[in-house]
């Protein structure tokens, strides 16, 4: 799967350094700590953890298969989990 073909697939993702990127915004410290929590349950059962940081309300996310050493399935699967609990946490 082509970098291109990626993005498609994840629209409000970017390719930084090899890596899928995205920077989700939450309305406050609590939202983006309780966002962090269950991607970390998804990440914990697919036995593929992020690289991520959190700043007050910023979630900074990074994702890429060490083991490939390139993004993989794994990464778009996970993104696209992130993705679905930062609409649930957005409605």
């Amino acid at each position: 799967m082509t970098e291109l073909d990626i993005l498609r697939q994840l629209p409000d993702w970017s390719i930084v350094d090899q890596k899928l990127h995205r920077e989700f915004e939450f309305k406050d410290f609590i939202q983006a700590f309780g966002f962090m929590a269950q991607a970390a349950i998804i990440a914990e059962k697919m036995n593929h953890h992020p690289e991520w940081s959190n700043v007050y309300k910023i979630v900074i996310v990074e994702l890429t298969t060490h083991s490939k050493g390139r993004i993989s399935s794994l990464d778009i699967e996970l993104a696209a989990q992130m993705n679905n609990i930062f609409e649930q946490l957005s409605k």
